[in-house]
């Protein structure tokens, strides 16, 4: 973790997030903390890092996000040389995905 962000205050505010369970919860904190448009930047970056982790090209990326190249690009040195913590969460989201379909798959197979 880069050291200028180690401090009491940013540990709080992580402490408070793995405390949320639901996407219902998630909506009403980051409604209670972020203004609508740190909000919408964020969950911009975060759409933007995932088509990149997907290979996608700046031109679609671009018209699917509104993002500008500028962000693109910050977010693309993030994902090549930050600490992997996009990388973490796709990757436990790709694993959720996978078992929400194998469940969901075996569930249909029961009821034939």
């Amino acid at each position: 973790m880069n050291e200028k962000l180690r401090e009491l205050n940013v540990e709080f505010l992580f402490s408070a997030v793995l405390q949320l369970h639901t996407m219902e919860e998630c909506y009403d904190f980051f409604e209670d903390l972020c203004t609508v448009p740190e909000l919408r930047a964020m969950s911009q970056r975060i759409h933007v890092a995932k088509m990149l982790s997907e290979k996608r090209v700046y031109s679609d990326i671009v018209s699917q996000t509104g993002a500008s190249t500028a962000t693109i690009s910050r977010v693309k040195r993030s994902l090549d040389y930050g600490c992997d913590g996009y990388k973490i969460v796709f990757e436990r989201m790709d694993a959720e995905a996978a078992e929400k379909a194998e469940a969901a798959s075996g569930e249909a197979d029961g009821k034939e």
